[in-house]
């Protein structure tokens, strides 16, 4: 490079393992966390879980894509076996979100809590960290009798964006949505929607793809944490137990 010149970023890197092609690496913005420079440029995020249904719960495992195919991160379930088949979908889970080079970028905490809108004082709550220690923002069930809603919090619990689902949160041949929204609930800001895959997959599988969609200009801390709540409503609402039943709603 002639002097005074920088040296400019790699934007082409080789394929993962099995020849998974990854999303070449934007420059980091300033203030962005270390890893979290993918999604600046990322307006729609395709949410993958590939799991066979057996009589007992195994680990997810999640890629998340962007809309040429290109794998963004790759996410893995950490609990152990009895906290996985004692409590089914409303188990605690530790996910890990890891960037190409294996560097965890993203944390999902989820605690043990109640789904139930019977009982409105421990309901869901999910934190989100970026990197792993640094709390970026909160994904917090609130208490409706028929909906499920969720509120989008900031690192400071600061309400950001609210979710708003269906009353009934299960469909056939069609996609189910999850609109995000500002906080007074008047604008649409994005979508979360749980994709039709087909009826052998969706009967025979616990194979689930989402889609989440939001501005290209928003904080790219809230984009994490709306991936977060993605992997929040796919345990509430579309993991399969051991005896391959799902909730269909806040009850």
């Amino acid at each position: 490079m002639p002097p005074g010149l920088a040296v400019p970023p790699v934007q082409n890197q080789p394929p993962g393992n099995g020849g998974v092609i990854w999303m070449p690496a934007p420059p980091p913005p300033l203030y962005c966390p270390p890893g979290l420079e993918y999604l600046t440029q990322v307006p729609v995020a395709q949410l993958g879980k590939a799991k066979i249904i057996t009589g007992f719960e195994t680990n997810n495992k999640y890629e998340i894509k962007n809309t040429l195919g290109q794998r963004v991160y790759f996410a893995a379930e950490d609990t152990d076996f009895c906290t996985r088949n004692c409590c089914g979908p409303s188990r605690p889970f530790n996910i890990h979100i890891l960037d190409n080079l294996g560097h965890e970028v993203i944390n999902l905490q989820r605690p043990l809590r109640c789904s139930s809108c019977c009982f409105p004082c421990c309901l869901q709550e999910l934190e989100v960290q970026a990197p792993p220690g640094t709390p970026v923002g909160y994904v917090v069930q609130n208490w409706h009798p028929c909906l499920p809603k969720f509120t989008i919090q900031d690192e400071k619990r600061t309400d950001i964006l609210k979710i708003i689902g269906p009353c009934v949160v299960c469909s056939c041949c069609e996609d189910i949505n999850f609109e995000v929204k500002s906080i007074d609930e008047t604008l649409p800001v994005g979508r979360i929607s749980k994709q039709w895959t087909g009826f052998v997959k969706e009967v025979f599988t616990d194979a689930d793809n989402f889609g989440i969609t939001f501005p290209m200009d928003l904080d790219v801390k809230m984009k994490a944490v709306m991936i977060g709540a993605c992997f929040l409503i796919d345990f509430m609402f579309f993991e399969h137990g051991a005896d391959n039943k799902q909730q269909a709603g806040v009850w």
